[in-house]
């Protein structure tokens, strides 16, 4: 498979003019970071980029306030690129900067990239919507507005109200240290917070009459840590105590809150761990002569890779190749360099060989003293895990979907830190960005090209949909919440 030279020219050339507007969008959602379903000036700047571009923008789907659909074209196949744009909390850092300087203390930042992730999705719609039009082409182009991935499974929201249901197949991309292909399974996850509810009373004149929500908190957390010893290998149990009851240890504590994160290879393992969870918390609450109550936070599925489109994707991936970096980059790319550990350079060259089998091995430990990455890494289809989750998982259960990685960092930064914030709004990301913009148009624009590719992409979603039925990981009548929210 080769990819098409009158694609990548048209697409690069239409990226590569507006390079400058791509990069201002970008850096204005990185200025104002805001997290899960609280994303109102992120969401509206590119809606309000795509209406202006002729496309039709329904907003507040999905009972989200800050998700929105952008369309345009008309009839099949429907093609869409997925975008988010959240951020994460206390991850506030000064914009490139090779050490940890907050702009805000304990405020928001960027620690994914997101801000880069939909943006690029935006350039790439918008490049896909001028090449139909120049080749008089039919068929819809839609971009989604997807808010809150992180802890909140937007994606998962918008599949539970039948959101992707007409859509042919999905694109998108993660910015990340090297160039190439999302091509693993993710873990499922299950998200729930644990209200525990005592009585107050004086913790040395009448101990007897409280009844303390704190005590049952640790022992459900102390029930989850020996649970970690009965379950599957690939699991993970995360929590985070919310609310601890107070600061007054004379006070016997009557409130106390813990999130707990639960994760499996599959949805069905996922849900097995939660509800032995649940009935730990239960013990507790019994044991403490308190009460118990769950709050369903959210939940989204693994990601089923589809392999036909990630062969179409990779094609245009190795076509583009790197971006060209200059030599103010590079020695800011080597302070970078310089903060990260031997443990974050070898957890990220593991992450990037997971992506290419044996070949991908050989791949990382050339990149092992390199900054910054000047080849694409090689892509190989495999069963391997991403120990992590994305919302994204849903989306792949209902159309063939594929995703990219695009370099926007330097090698070695992992994720959820101040080094990604503080490198998510230079011109090294802004490379990756617009890099990732045109992969996606070109991979979009080859699948209205050739409808034998797409009906092999979804070919192939049918016989992985038959062999497990997708059921939606969010119940009926959970709906999304903001980060502080509470039970």
């Amino acid at each position: 498979m080769t990819a098409n030279p009158h694609i990548l020219e048209f697409v690069s050339d239409f990226i590569d003019t507006r390079r400058d507007v791509l990069s201002a969008i970008s850096d204005k959602i990185w200025d104002h970071p805001e997290t899960r379903f609280e994303e109102s000036f992120s969401s509206a700047l590119l809606a309000d980029k795509l209406e202006d571009s002729g496309f039709h923008v329904e907003r507040g789907v999905g009972g989200m306030d800050t998700a929105f659909i952008a369309s345009i074209g008309e009839g099949k196949p429907v093609i869409a690129l997925l975008g988010e744009f959240d951020a994460l909390a206390g991850l506030s850092q000064q914009a490139g900067s090779a050490s940890p300087q907050p702009l805000i203390e304990n405020g928001n930042g960027h620690g994914c990239g997101h801000n880069l992730l939909g943006t690029a999705a935006l350039g790439g719609a918008l490049a896909l919507k001028a090449w139909l039009e120049n080749e008089g082409l039919q068929g819809t182009v839609r971009f989604y507005g997807c808010p809150g991935e992180e802890g909140g499974s937007g994606k998962t929201f918008m599949a539970r109200e039948g959101l992707f249901d007409d859509v042919d197949a999905a694109l998108t991309w993660h910015p990340e240290t090297f160039s190439g292909m999302f091509s693993n399974p993710t873990l499922a996850n299950i998200q729930a917070a644990f209200h525990f509810k005592g009585a107050a009373a004086h913790a040395a004149a009448a101990p007897h009459l409280g009844r303390s929500a704190l005590d049952a908190l640790t022992l459900m957390n102390t029930g989850a840590n020996f649970l970690r010893e009965h379950i599957i290998q690939e699991a993970r149990l995360h929590y985070a105590v919310t609310n601890a009851g107070g600061i007054s240890p004379n006070v016997v504590q009557a409130d106390a809150e813990v999130l707990y994160l639960v994760r499996a290879p599959q949805r069905d393992q996922a849900q097995a761990i939660f509800d032995r969870v649940v009935n730990i918390a239960k013990g507790a609450a019994l044991m403490t002569d308190t009460t118990m109550t769950v709050r369903f936070d959210k939940a989204c599925s693994n990601y089923a890779p589809n392999r036909q489109l990630e062969s179409l994707m990779y094609t245009y991936v190795s076509a583009l190749g790197t971006p060209v970096y200059s030599d103010e980059e590079k020695q800011f790319a080597d302070a970078i360099y310089a903060t990260l550990s031997e443990q974050d350079i070898d957890n990220s060259l593991n992450s990037m060989a997971k992506t290419g089998g044996a070949e991908g091995r050989e791949f990382a430990e050339t990149l092992r003293h390199s900054p910054l990455t000047d080849a694409v890494a090689p892509y190989c289809a495999n069963d391997n895990i991403l120990y992590g989750s994305t919302d994204v998982g849903d989306v792949s259960w209902l159309v063939p979907t594929a995703q990219c990685f695009s370099p926007c960092f330097v090698v070695g930064s992992p994720l959820h830190t101040w080094q990604i914030v503080s490198q998510g709004r230079t011109s090294l990301a802004h490379k990756g960005m617009c890099l990732a913009a045109k992969v996606m148009a070109s991979t979009a624009a080859a699948l209205f090209k050739d409808p034998d590719r797409l009906a092999a992409c979804k070919a192939e979603h049918e016989a992985v949909r038959a062999r497990r039925p997708y059921v939606c990981p969010i119940p009926e009548g959970i709906k999304p919440s903001p980060l502080n929210a509470k039970v």
